[in-house]
């Protein structure tokens, strides 16, 4: 699973990566400081089994931490996306070919208004982020539109002439996109499209591209530099009709992580606060600038960055977390490892999916599986649910 951190110049893009993976990338106060798109890896939490069982684990895959599984999930960076990308302005070309992969969007918005529509500072409030989400939104559209449209006049009276199913014709047309086709036949069943391709207008096919858009790159919206944002703007945003917003503050995210790192405090990902370890050891500035951070936290439930990875996974991509082990028994691997793999897949998925995600070899020579919760036999059919553990077996 790929998301894709999006959203202007300087607004705390590859500040939310590092806090979210602590991977190192370039981050100032200027635009376009990400040229090159960095990957990472973050993670989602899940109740680890071995709690339910009475066993102790040995994760491969994922780390285990106090009975939290952390589930990796991967992480795209890229450059800045600025008014008129999809015509090749700013880095816009470059910045939408990397973000082709993606299975969902984190667009980073800078709540405290501090930043213009290409990323430059201004004085703070003086710029509506309301108006970055509507454009960011607006060039994706017209990205996938344009991709739907090269040769589209020929496309289209061949289709027409040959009685072609449309949701082939655009399913083909977007593949490069991971866009699929029952996404494309539920975005043609929304969009109120004219009955034959050849009489599709130009706004057609805008609003096709805004309801695929929907479908398959689905959008979550951080309002980053929310300890700086007036409260005012801040409840504005969060009330917006139509979005899923986070308020976080990914530099006191950053912070806390390095932090812990050091020793300095004890915090975990997706705590509400944290705990100075010991403060005799901390220097004036350290005392205040985490007297700040613990302020900043109470205000939001913590720092956000943690809650939207994993509103990202659960909420927009509907994804489950299942441990599959080789005996059901003893919860192993062919090594010995006790639940060793947790593995992400979307909600109504069903055994042989599972086994496809191990391995196309067990996907192909699938027999059955085997709940060891329940010690159950089912079929290739049976719909998994969030942390069941499963045994699958094939022909050898």
């Amino acid at each position: 699973m790929l998301i894709g951190i999006v959203g202007k110049p300087n607004v705390g893009k590859s500040t939310f990566f590092s806090a979210a993976t602590m991977a190192t990338a370039e981050i100032a106060n200027y635009p376009f400081t990400t040229i090159k798109p960095n990957k990472g890896m973050g993670y989602v939490r899940s109740k680890c089994p071995h709690l339910d069982f009475n066993v102790k684990c040995n994760p491969r895959n994922s780390a285990c931490e106090n009975g939290v599984r952390l589930v990796p999930i991967e992480l795209l960076d890229v450059a800045g996306l600025v008014p008129d990308a999809c015509q090749g302005k700013g880095l816009g070309n470059q910045f939408l070919d990397d973000l082709r992969q993606a299975d969902a969007f984190i667009h980073i918005v800078d709540a405290s208004g501090s930043t213009d529509a290409e990323g430059n500072a201004v004085k703070p409030g003086s710029h509506d982020p309301a108006e970055d989400l509507r454009f960011l939104e607006r060039e994706i559209n017209q990205w996938i539109k344009g991709i739907m449209m090269k040769g589209f006049d020929k496309l289209a009276r061949g289709a027409h002439l040959e009685g072609q199913k449309i949701e082939l014709v655009i399913h083909d047309r977007l593949t490069g996109l991971g866009v699929t086709e029952a996404q494309v036949s539920a975005a043609l069943r929304t969009s109120e499209m004219p009955h034959k391709i050849i009489d599709w207008k130009d706004e057609d096919l805008y609003r096709l591209a805004a309801n695929i858009r929907m479908l398959s790159k689905p959008m979550i919206i951080a309002l980053n530099k929310a300890d700086a944002a007036d409260p005012e703007i801040m409840k504005r945003l969060s009330e917006l009709e139509g979005y899923l917003t986070v308020p976080t503050c990914a530099e006191t995210e950053l912070a806390l992580r390095r932090a812990a790192k050091a020793g300095l405090v004890s915090y975990v990902p997706g705590d509400k606060g944290f705990k100075v370890n010991d403060p005799a050891k901390l220097n004036p500035n350290q005392k205040k600038a985490l007297d700040f951070m613990a302020q900043v936290m109470s205000r939001y439930d913590g720092t956000g960055v943690q809650k939207c990875l994993e509103a990202v996974t659960y909420d927009l991509l509907d994804q489950i977390v299942v441990y599959p082990v080789e005996d059901e028994t003893h919860l192993t691997d062919h090594d010995g490892r006790v639940l060793p793999d947790a593995f992400l897949l979307r909600k109504g998925s069903n055994a042989k999916d599972l086994a496809y995600k191990v391995h196309t070899d067990l996907g192909d020579n699938f027999i059955r599986a085997i709940n060891a919760r329940t010690h159950r036999v089912v079929g290739h059919d049976h719909l998994l649910e969030n942390e069941d553990v499963m045994t699958i077996v094939a022909k050898r």
